[in-house]
């Protein structure tokens, strides 16, 4: 491969390759921190390069390899974590000024877990404030490499940009209405949330704790699977992690996906979404139905309510998760976030309670859904690659969040694992998506179809002219 290729590789074949030596760790991670230092300073996707820790670990991964010490296909590869996953004794912001200088003492058992499969942690990946949905004024966000008008994605924002730009093989986000798939889709990655408690938040800050999920940003479903692998399973440290074994991931990818039971929904698929991506989606169900899927008509519950309710739900238990900053510390807030944590501290035990029954009801329906189906096959979002201006105008609209929130809050609410798969470009050149969602702790069977959809197309080996 030629060295100005490398940047581009897939996790999984960069991977081998150092498994068999044909690159060493060592190399490959200066030459990311070179590629870095040469390319972030137009995009920030970087909130903290670590570039020191990089190399130590990228000469501990090459002295094992040679040795035959081999960890799993994330040994020696160069990652990047979204900035609120906990580093010992490396600041962890979490796109915050109230927590600009805050150095954990501890690892987030994700974090923790990439180490012990042997990655190397390039470093901390720009956010917006709280994980909410804008950068604190004092940020400057990071920028599309696809196009600088065009909109990043939030609050995985970095996550997005890095793993697009050639500027980290992987990185982590997380997803409480849509901040893994968003950024993923806007900027032509494959990105998973996977189901809420198949992967420790232990050491990873709250936005709302019930809706957050972590998960993997790579260039393929593949790769996701390599570092859900990692990452996944039980946690003495979080309770909520449930303990169900963890597949490998990779190993049962290449299974035919006949047979499959896919669900779609035209009028779910349709309300308010615009052409292009109306067409991806009728695209996309081809190309599976061309691979032996049964494509099934059904009927989505309807969405509408929950996504009324979300910015309620998540700002209760954000107002409760950054009770001991504010209002003490108010004055380091940034406007989205603090209006967020104001409406929470609003709202009654009634009004949560009641918020609960709305999301309980809801999430019985979307599993019902599932008896009769094994995926449900969806847009990414409303609009094909909208514009930063489009977003400003939607988030002026009174009813913009429930368009923006219609094919991802849902799916948070029920806590249902989620694939983002490129699936195309506009005729301007900008990339669009669409989304596998599954049954709760059914990765490996969304992971296969996803994988099973790139091996028939080539959109996720696109890549941005820099």
């Amino acid at each position: 491969m030629a060295a100005r290729n490398l940047h581009y590789l897939e996790l999984t074949d960069l991977g081998r390759q150092l498994r068999s030596k044909a690159l060493s760790p060592v190399e490959v991670t200066e030459a990311m921190l070179r590629r870095i230092e040469a390319k972030d300073g137009k995009f920030r996707s970087y909130a903290l390069v670590t570039a020191e820790l990089a190399l130590k670990q990228a000469k501990k991964a090459e002295v094992e390899i040679v040795r035959g010490r081999h960890r799993g296909p994330l040994h020696g590869v160069p990652v990047a974590l979204k900035d609120l996953c906990y580093t010992r004794g490396i600041v962890t912001a979490a796109g915050t000024k109230v927590h600009r200088n805050f150095k954990p003492r501890f690892d987030a058992t994700v974090t923790g877990r990439l180490a012990e499969a042997g990655a190397v942690l390039l470093g901390k990946l720009r956010m917006t404030e709280g994980a909410f949905s804008e950068h604190h004024p004092e940020v400057a966000p990071p920028l599309n490499p696809w196009g600088r008008a065009q909109w990043t994605g939030v609050s995985s924002s970095g996550s997005g940009v890095a793993t697009a730009a050639g500027l980290c093989f992987a990185s982590l986000g997380s997803d409480t209405g849509g901040s893994i798939r968003f950024p993923s889709a806007a900027n032509a990655v494959t990105g998973l949330k996977p189901t809420w408690g198949r992967v420790s938040r232990y050491g990873v800050f709250d936005l709302a704790p019930s809706l957050d999920h972590v998960g993997p940003m790579c260039r393929s479903a593949a790769d996701c699977a390599a570092v859900l692998g990692a990452i996944a399973g039980a946690d003495g440290e979080d309770p909520t992690a449930v303990p169900l074994p963890v597949p490998n991931y990779l190993a049962g990818l290449e299974r035919p996906i006949r047979g499959l039971r896919i669900g779609v929904d035209p009028d779910y698929n349709a309300k308010g979404v615009d052409a292009a991506m109306r067409r991806t989606v009728t695209d996309a169900e081809a190309v599976l139905r061309g691979l032996g899927a049964e494509v099934r008509r059904v009927r989505f519950p309807d969405p509408s309510q929950v996504t009324r309710e979300w910015v309620s739900h998540c700002a209760i238990e954000c107002a409760t998760a950054h009770a001991a900053t504010y209002p003490k510390r108010q004055d380091d807030y940034g406007p989205a976030l603090a209006a967020l944590i104001e409406h929470g501290r609003s709202l009654s035990a009634m009004d949560y309670q009641r918020l609960l029954e709305t999301r309980r009801a809801f999430s019985g329906r979307v599993a019902a859904l599932f008896q009769d189906i094994d995926l449900l096959l969806i847009p990414a979002m409303w609009h094909a690659a909208p514009t930063n201006d489009e977003i400003a105008a939607l988030r002026r609209d009174p009813d913009g969040r429930q368009l923006l929130l219609r094919f991802s809050a849902p799916f948070d609410y029920s806590g249902s694992p989620a694939l983002t798969l490129p699936s195309g470009f506009t005729a301007a050149g900008m990339p669009i998506a669409v989304q596998l969602v599954g049954r709760h702790f059914e990765e490996d069977v969304v992971l296969r179809a996803g994988h099973a959809f790139q091996r028939q197309t080539d959109w996720h080996r696109r890549h941005p002219r820099l």
